[in-house]
C-alpha cells in the first residue's frame, strides 16, 4: 500500500464519549412497562404518565411494551428514574444517554480522487490497510448475486452522491416506497425513507455532517471491490444508512434504539455500530437482542479508551448477546492500536484500524484511525460470507469470522481469538460451510447502570490531584505523522451527592507523587498531594464527566512503583470538588496503597 504524502491536514474537535457534559439527554427517560402491549395495566400507566406525571410521550416501540417520555419542566431525570422504577407496573426507567463515534482524532489526511486512482495504479495494492487480511482474493470471488445482502451502517449518515457508492449502485433502495409523494408506500411509519433514514432531522435525507458515515461505508465497500481505481463494478451488496449521530458525532440511545429496529425490520442482515459508551442501558440490550432473533450479526468497535473492556464495558460492544463481535484495532503489523480497547474475554477479534484510507464526502478520501474503522472491515467480510452463502445466520457469521482468523501472537491476551481478521478465509470457509438453520437459545438478564447519582456511594475522592495537562501519545504510522488531539472546552454539570458530607470513610494521607488518568482516549498528567482508600480529589478543570469511569496509574511516594487502579468520577459536596472514588478496586491495590500510606503524614 502506498501512503501519501498529505494534501492537507484536519484535527477535528471531538466530543468523547466519556467528557461530555453529562451522560444522558436531560428531562428524557426510557420505560419499559411488565405488561403487555395494550393491556389494561398499560393503558392505566400511559394515563397516569400523561395526566398526573405530566410526561410526554415521544417515541414507542409496541412490539416490547417500551416508551420513550419527555418529563415534565423541572423534574430531574434522576428523580424521574427512581420514582418509575418503583412503579408495579414498570420493568425498569432509565435516562437517555447519550452515545459517540469511536474514531480517534477524525481525519488525519484528505485526498482528491485523482491522487487515490494514481496512487492505485502506481501500486497495483490493497490501499485502504497495510495489513494483509487477502481483500485481493475476494474482490473476484464471485457474481453479483440476485439479492444483494443489506449491511446497515448506523452513524453519521452518508455523502449519497459520492461516486463510489452511486457508480457501484451500492446504496440500498427501499422497494416499497415511492420517492418524494409525501406518503409511507410501504406503511412502514417513515414517509420517503427511500435509502434509509435520518434520526436526527426525521428525514430520509442522509447528509453526512461529519464524514464518519461516510469513511465507514467506504471500508465496508472496499472488503466488495477495489474502490479506489477508475474501474469500478456493480457491487454485490447493499448499503442501508441510517443516521442517528449528529454532525458532532453524538447521538441517543433512543435513536439507536429506533435505527437498530429500522434496519432489522427493513432486512438489514449485517449491523455495523462504530459508536458506544459506558453507561448501560437495558433498551438498548433488548434493541440488540432483537437483532439475533432476526437472524442479523451485530458489528461493534470496541472503543478507544486502551482500556480493558472486561473491567470497564463499553456498550454496545459489550453486550453479551451472542451475535455481538466486539471489534480491537490494530496496526500495520498486527499490534494493538495503542489507543484500543481490548479484553481478554469481551472483545473478539483484530482488525486494523490506524490511518485507514477510505471514502470521505465531496468525492474525496481520507485517513482515519479507530475501531470505527476496524469493526467495517468485519462487517463488509460478513456480507460477502452472505454472498458467498444467504442462508447463513449471524451467529454462525460470527462463529466463523472466530475460527477462520489470522493468528497473531502479540494479540494473545488482548482478544478472544487471539487473532486479526482474515477476509480471505472467513469468505472462503462460508462457501462450502453447511448452514445451521438455528441458533443458540439466547435469555436477556437485564445489567443495571451503575452510573446514576443514587449508585455513587461515599460522596467525593479523599485527595487533589493538582495542575492536570494533557499527555496525548503521538501515533502513526511510515511517516510517523503525529496527530495533536484537541479537545473542546466542556461545561461540567455538578450533581448533588446524597451521601452524608460531614462524616469519612477513610483518612487522608499527604502524598507527593505524579498521576497519569486515562480518559476518553486521552492522557492527562498531574500531581497528588493527598491519597486514602477511598480514593483521590480532582479540580474541575480536569474535563472530567461525573459518573464516568477513568483508569489513574498512581506512582508510590518514592516513584519506585506504579498502581493502575479504576474509578468513578464523583462530586463532593463538603469539599466543592470532583473525585475519583476507587471502583471495586482489587484488594491487592489497596494493600499496596495503605503500605503506602504507613509512613505518611495524615492530611487535615
Amino acid at each position: 500500500m502506498i501512503r501519501l504524502a498529505a494534501a492537507s491536514v484536519f484535527l477535528n474537535l471531538l466530543l468523547p464519549t466519556m467528557v461530555l457534559a453529562q451522560n444522558y439527554v436531560p428531562g428524557e427517560v426510557i420505560v419499559r412497562l411488565k405488561s403487555d402491549f395494550g393491556s389494561p395495566d398499560s393503558y392505566a400507566f400511559l394515563g397516569k404518565a400523561a395526566s398526573d406525571k405530566q410526561m410526554q410521550l415521544k417515541e414507542q416501540w409496541g412490539k416490547f411494551n417500551m416508551y420513550h417520555f419527555a418529563l415534565q419542566k423541572g423534574q430531574t431525570v434522576e428523580q424521574a428514574v427512581q420514582e418509575l422504577n418503583a412503579d408495579p407496573n414498570v420493568l425498569y426507567a432509565e435516562p437517555n444517554y447519550y452515545l459517540s463515534k469511536t474514531d480517534q482524532v477524525g481525519l488525519h489526511q484528505v485526498f482528491s480522487a485523482s491522487e487515490i486512482q494514481a496512487a492505485a495504479v502506481a501500486s497495483q495494492g490493497y490501499q485502504a490497510t497495510g495489513a494483509d487480511i487477502g481483500v485481493q482474493s475476494v474482490w473476484s470471488d464471485s457474481s453479483v448475486p440476485d439479492q444483494k445482502p443489506i449491511v446497515a451502517v448506523i452513524d453519521t449518515g452518508l455523502d449519497l452522491n459520492h461516486y463510489v457508492f452511486r457508480d457501484t449502485h451500492a446504496i440500498w433502495t427501499n422497494p416499497n416506497e415511492i420517492p418524494g409523494n409525501g406518503v409511507d408506500d410501504d406503511g412502514n411509519g417513515y414517509i420517503d425513507d427511500v435509502n434509509g433514514w435520518n434520526f436526527v432531522t426525521n428525514s430520509g435525507v442522509m447528509f453526512d455532517d461529519d464524514g464518519h458515515g461516510t469513511h465507514v461505508a467506504g471500508i465496508i465497500l472496499g472488503i466488495d471491490q477495489n474502490i479506489y481505481t477508475t474501474e469500478l463494478q456493480e457491487s454485490r451488496i447493499q448499503i442501508m444508512p441510517l443516521k442517528f449521530l449528529n454532525g458532532n458525532g453524538v447521538g441517543t440511545t433512543s435513536n439507536a434504539i429506533r435505527a437498530i429496529y429500522y434496519a432489522v425490520n427493513n432486512g438489514a442482515t449485517v449491523l455495523n455500530n462504530s459508536w458506544g459508551g459506558n453507561s448501560y442501558s437495558a433498551a438498548l440490550h433488548e434493541a440488540v437482542a432483537y437483532t439475533y432473533t432476526k437472524g442479523a450479526l451485530f458489528v461493534a468497535a470496541a472503543g478507544n479508551s486502551a482500556m480493558n473492556n472486561d473491567a470497564v464495558p463499553m456498550y454496545p460492544a459489550s453486550y453479551d448477546v451472542p451475535n455481538v463481535i466486539s471489534i480491537l484495532a490494530t496496526t500495520d503489523y498486527d499490534y494493538k492500536a495503542s489507543f484500543s480497547n481490548y479484553g481478554p474475554t469481551s472483545v473478539h477479534l483484530g482488525s486494523p484500524g490506524v490511518y485507514i484510507l477510505s471514502t470521505v464526502p465531496n468525492d474525496a478520501f481520507g485517513t482515519s484511525s479507530g475501531t470505527s474503522m476496524a469493526a467495517p472491515f468485519v462487517a463488509g467480510t460478513a456480507a460477502l460470507m452472505k454472498v458467498a452463502s444467504p442462508e447463513m445466520l449471524g451467529y454462525q457469521l460470527k462463529s466463523i469470522l472466530m475460527s477462520q482468523y489470522a493468528p497473531v501472537s502479540q494479540l494473545a491476551g488482548q482478544v478472544v481469538t487471539s487473532g486479526r481478521l482474515s477476509s480471505a478465509a472467513a469468505v472462503s470457509f462460508a462457501k462450502t460451510a453447511a448452514v445451521e438453520s438455528s441458533q443458540p437459545a439466547y435469555t436477556l438478564s437485564y445489567g443495571r447502570d451503575p452510573d446514576l447519582a443514587a449508585n455513587i456511594a461515599g460522596g467525593g475522592g479523599c485527595g487533589t490531584v493538582r495542575a492536570l495537562t494533557d499527555s496525548q501519545t503521538p501515533f502513526g504510522t511510515a511517516g510517523a505523522v503525529v496527530i495533536l488531539l484537541l479537545l473542546p472546552i466542556v461545561v461540567l454539570l455538578i450533581m448533588r451527592s446524597r451521601a452524608p458530607v460531614n462524616r469519612r470513610k477513610h483518612e487522608r494521607f499527604k502524598i507527593h507523587s505524579d498521576v497519569r488518568i486515562h480518559v476518553g482516549g486521552r492522557e492527562m498528567i498531574g500531581s497528588i498531594s493527598s491519597i486514602s482508600l477511598g480514593g483521590v480529589q480532582v479540580n474541575t478543570s480536569a474535563l472530567l464527566q461525573d459518573g464516568g469511569l477513568v483508569t489513574m496509574a498512581i506512582a508510590s511516594p518514592d516513584g519506585g512503583e506504579r498502581i493502575e487502579v479504576t474509578g468513578r468520577i464523583v462530586w463532593s459536596e463538603a469539599n466543592k470538588a470532583y473525585g475519583v472514588a476507587f471502583n471495586q478496586a482489587p484488594q491487592s491495590v489497596l494493600t499496596r496503597i495503605a503500605d503506602w500510606t504507613r509512613n505518611l503524614q495524615k492530611a487535615s
